[in-house]
């Protein structure tokens, strides 16, 4: 009976001690397909959360065992990915463009006139009148519009649009008075103000926009920070948590810094610091500048322009135009002296380089301070053509190409005009770029693209676009695979920023960012993924969307 009742004791002693060695934590998800992205790329079940960080991955039953929690969830199954990050995006022009004309998708000049016409009566306190996202590719009449019409519209109220690349603007003779220019301004270093018959037409083209844009109205505090949180919602409901700004001023980088530090904004951002001297002077004393929702280690340069509005430097002349190759937007010397003020403060450097004379040229530079392999991670931004005696360089520098699937299938009914048959098979070309460094960093550039992250992982596996056209995909040799694809929005990502260590996986000790998804975009049918929908997303384990 003694024997018995011991035994009972022990038993009790040792289911109670059980529940006792449950650790505590903040909240548990369950029952899920967890793509963890770790090295090995193996799936979990399950994931325990504490203190925004996760603190345990693996299967559902141990999880459950080992862990209590306040909140659990259920994820019946449904995928779960770590929060998806885009590499390259601009984040505050987005929540900008969102309080101005959208002109994305526009089928004509008329169509551009219509919707501005529009605006101007729902907004009849606007001072100017802004837009953004036309793309004169898309029309019948593929030229550069002509500032005309625009006048007769509006002959008291400036307008300014810009064009889908953000490489050129279209202002109305208002606007051009205002920023001082004449048909007798010369043309700014990199930039081109366009004549005709001596005229201007209105069409400025890369440095020239600044001629106008400086004269912009300059936005409120709570202007930036309607922007910004407008940004946000719009972002986590495409079940992105990070992502790179490609291009910020100190005064937006600190409003960003003031508004995560209030709660308000969760997004965690990598900033490019915008090349300006005053940029270079302040960041370059300060010194780096971290903290869990924001990092500030890397400059952005440009070297060149966009191919829709001819402004990338090509080596030979576009086919399209004969006469014309683009340009630098400054001298080689310039760019290297950058390049040298920059790296000597151990800053990364991040330069756009579309054209294949522009890419040479950044690869040369980085090359003469690199000086072989390397963990400085310097990145070129797109490197949409690169010649292929060009190619071996990233990998023998540790250059990392920082690329945009959508802009493939958005330029590619188009890219063949500018480039011709032979130059277009060194274009877009990610898997050749891939397998350099066996690393990846894939973003969007959003508002030049859509903003969902899953429309770039579409394009770089199928290289088709929302149509899915052309049939059999663009130039297929170069598509990459879906988990290429997943890590260069997760953990690639995170690495072109430094910051594998504490995002980009879901592993023990990183910040606690998932997404939730309807359907496996690992598995389902390539021609669905662009219908596959965010059913959650959770930034520090605490949901957002």
């Amino acid at each position: 009976m003694q024997k018995k009742i011991l035994l009972i004791t022990l038993a009790f002693l040792y289911q109670f001690g059980e529940v006792c060695a449950q650790t505590e934590v903040d909240l548990i998800v369950y029952n899920g397909l967890v793509y963890t992205v770790n090295a090995q790329l193996t799936t979990a079940e399950a994931f325990a959360i504490k203190g925004g960080k996760f603190v345990a991955v693996g299967k559902s039953e141990d999880i459950l065992k080992n862990y209590q929690a306040p909140q659990t969830l259920n994820a019946k199954k449904k995928p779960i990915y770590p929060g998806f990050n885009d590499a390259h995006a601009h984040f505050y022009g987005y929540g900008s463009f969102l309080q101005e004309v959208n002109l994305v998708g526009t089928k004509s000049y008329q169509d551009i006139q219509r919707k501005l016409l529009r605006f101007a009566q729902d907004n009849p306190n606007k001072k100017w009148l802004i837009g953004r996202g036309w793309d004169q590719n898309d029309w019948k009449t593929k030229n550069f519009p002509e500032k005309t019409p625009l006048d007769k519209l509006f002959p008291n109220k400036p307008v300014a649009l810009v064009r889908i690349d953000g490489h050129a603007l279209l202002a109305n003779q208002k606007a051009l008075e205002l920023a001082g220019i004449t048909a007798q301004t010369p043309d700014p270093i990199g930039g081109t103000i366009e004549k005709k018959d001596g005229q201007l037409t209105g069409i400025l083209v890369d440095n020239a926009m600044d001629l106008v844009q400086n004269v912009f109205p300059a936005p409120s505090e709570a202007d930036i920070e309607e922007a910004l949180l407008d940004a946000q919602e719009k972002c986590f409901a495409v079940g992105l948590t990070s992502l790179t700004d490609a291009g910020l001023d100190r005064a937006l980088i600190e409003n960003i810094d003031k508004l995560q530090q209030a709660g308000k904004l969760q997004m965690r951002i990598y900033a490019m610091v915008s090349n300006t001297d005053v940029n270079r002077a302040y960041y370059l004393a300060k010194g780096f500048y971290k903290t869990p929702f924001l990092n500030v280690r890397s400059f952005k340069v440009y070297s060149d322009g966009a191919l829709g509005s001819r402004g990338a430097c090509l080596i030979n002349p576009y086919s399209d135009k004969p006469k014309e190759t683009g340009f630098l937007l400054a001298k080689p010397e310039q760019l290297d002296a950058w390049v040298k003020e920059i790296s000597e403060k151990g800053f990364q450097i991040n330069t756009h380089a579309i054209g294949d004379s522009a890419n040479r040229a950044v690869l040369d530079i980085y090359a003469k301070y690199l000086q072989g392999k390397n963990d400085r991670r310097w990145r070129i931004e797109h490197a949409q053509v690169v010649h292929e005696s060009d190619l071996s360089k990233f990998g023998q520098f540790s250059i990392l190409p920082s690329v945009q699937p959508t802009h493939c299938t958005s330029d590619m009914f188009w890219a063949i005009d500018r480039l011709g048959k032979l130059r277009i098979k060194r274009a877009y070309s990610y898997k050749d770029l891939y397998e350099q460094n066996k690393i990846l960093p894939m973003g969007s550039d959003f508002p030049v693209e859509d903003i969902n992250p899953l429309y770039g992982f579409h394009a770089a596996i199928a290289r088709v676009n929302a149509q899915n056209k052309p049939q059999g995909g663009f130039q297929m040799e170069n598509s990459v695979s879906r988990e290429i694809a997943l890590q260069g929005m997760t953990i690639w990502a995170a690495y072109g920023a430094f910051e594998e260590a504490e995002k980009g996986s879901i592993e023990a000790g990183k910040y606690a960012d998932f997404v939730i998804l309807d359907k496996d975009i690992m598995k389902v049918e390539a021609d669905k993924i662009r219908s596959v929908k965010v059913n959650q997303t959770f930034v520090g384990g605490k949901r957002v969307f």
